[in-house]
């Protein structure tokens, strides 16, 4: 198995090349996207340069969605993009939960392990998800805003990486961003919408730090079709509360199915879940055979991942491809 599925989901090119098949073949359930993503349509003007108004009308739509002032939303492009800028910002040693994402720890190099709501003895900079990827695992809004008190009392900030909250609204601490307290929240795009190319996301903080984050991204931090896709898809009340009563039946089912196969989900995000237990890298091989992509872990060679598929055929080929695999 090549270090590169290891690294990031969605490699289904060099999943083709290495196991066979045209990408357009493959079942990728590597990632934490929506599988069903939000219909973008419209014209794009590709020979202008991306309206500053746009993205004021952006800022403010996705601030209202978030539950928190405009002056306090910034757009960026990516959530990955946005760490490694927060990192040059704040400039402070980093600590990140285990497990967790990588770019936590790659972002704030040399970075050390953390527990959730330890406490902190100088200033660092704390960082996590919730809810957590890989494990899925969601944490109580008040025991997070009461660790950022804690952090934000040594000077140190707090970056709480909500990349799947939409999923989870009632989780999410963004009402809590204010001027002067030292907690970032980060959202993202692209998880829950599923159109992840479009590379858009948003950090939510102070003031003063939205201010340095601007003049670092320059004019145009993020292209004509994020500006355009991204007011329409946050203004689309119905289409978000539709996805957010569909996703968890669909997170069952796939749970269901797992089961069956004598594999045991973990996690409440229902755009993902984790089994562990299992022998990680001969699993990701048979899989990839019938041409399936999940994502496995090196640091933990008996967990694999699953994106949830987006259907009933989807989740049928999984079926099938997994009792081939017992």
């Amino acid at each position: 198995m090549s270090g590169a599925f290891v690294f990031h989901g969605g490699r289904v090119r060099e999943a083709a090349q290495v196991y066979g098949g045209a990408p357009e073949d493959w079942l990728d359930l590597s990632t934490g996207l929506n599988p069903r993503p939000w219909p973008a349509t419209g014209t794009i003007d590709w020979a202008a340069l991306p309206d500053p108004d746009a993205l004021a009308r952006l800022e403010a739509v996705a601030a209202r969605h978030f539950g928190v002032a405009p002056e306090l939303c910034c757009a960026v492009p990516g959530s990955e993009t946005a760490l490694r800028l927060l990192a040059k910002a704040l400039d402070l040693p980093g600590r990140s939960l285990v497990p967790g994402y990588r770019t936590h720890r790659e972002a704030f190099f040399p970075s050390r392990p953390a527990r959730f709501g330890e406490q902190p003895s100088k200033r660092e900079v704390f960082v996590f998800a919730n809810p957590n990827n890989p494990d899925g695992v969601l944490r109580d809004p008040e025991a997070v805003v009461e660790w950022a008190e804690r952090i934000d009392q040594t000077g140190g900030f707090l970056i709480v990486d909500e990349a799947f909250a939409d999923c989870h609204p009632g989780a999410s601490v963004a009402h809590a961003v204010a001027p002067g307290f030292r907690m970032i929240v980060l959202r993202s795009f692209g998880k829950f919408f599923g159109l992840a190319g479009l590379r858009l996301g948003f950090v939510l903080g102070p003031p003063a730090l939205m201010l340095l984050l601007r003049q670092m991204l320059g004019s145009w931090p993020v292209h004509a079709a994020a500006l355009s896709f991204g007011i329409a898809a946050y203004e689309d009340s119905a289409w978000i509360a539709r996805t957010r009563a569909e996703l968890p039946a669909r997170a069952e089912a796939l749970d269901a199915l797992l089961r069956r196969h004598g594999l045991v989900a973990e996690g409440e995000c229902p755009l993902f879940r984790l089994v562990t237990g299992c022998d990680g890298q001969a699993l990701f091989e048979r899989l990839a055979r019938a041409r399936i992509l999940v994502r496995p872990f090196s640091e933990q060679p008996g967990w694999v991942r699953f994106g949830v598929p987006a259907d009933p055929a989807a989740l049928a080929r999984l079926d099938d491809a997994l009792g081939r695999v017992a």
